[in-house]
């Protein structure tokens, strides 16, 4: 009887610690918005908060910007957005992972030259420890009036 009990008791802690909850779309949108939030406001402790350990940004000439880089350009004085909005979200969960599309248009000054972006990305957010981090993004210039066959 001990072994039986003893038996179940390790099935079940066993099958606890591997246990991921899933990924809600709300969870997903908190964090989005919540590095959004930091990244507009020159926050780099909110956009770090959200940040996977393991983040990367996937650039559009083909690079990659670390996590670190990517938090100090947060929060860099020659980095000035005028105007920014992110739209068009279109959330994909599986199981603890969630992959989302949006549009993302920002105005502003980079080291002194000034941009204007309008860009598709693709963000991929995962749940660990009951913790919702954006593991990577890539985002990729909207040309207007592309076709493609």
């Amino acid at each position: 009887m001990k072994t039986k009990i003893l038996f179940f008791l390790s099935a079940v802690v066993l099958c606890s610690c591997n246990h991921q909850e899933d990924i809600t779309e709300q969870e997903v949108m908190n964090a989005i918005k919540k590095f959004d939030y930091g990244w507009n406001n020159k926050n780099l402790h909110t956009v770090d908060s959200v940040l996977a350990p393991a983040y990367t940004y996937f650039t559009q000439s083909g690079g990659t910007f670390s996590r670190d880089s990517v938090v100090a350009t947060a929060g860099e004085n020659s980095y000035i957005l005028h105007d920014v909005s992110r739209t068009e979200f279109v959330v994909t969960t599986y199981g603890n992972t969630a992959v989302v599309s949006s549009r993302w248009k920002g105005k502003g000054i980079y080291r002194g030259a000034p941009f204007d972006e309008d860009q598709r990305c693709s963000i991929v957010l995962i749940k660990k420890d009951n913790k919702v981090e954006i593991l990577s993004e890539h985002c990729t210039p909207v040309k207007a009036n592309r076709i493609f066959h």
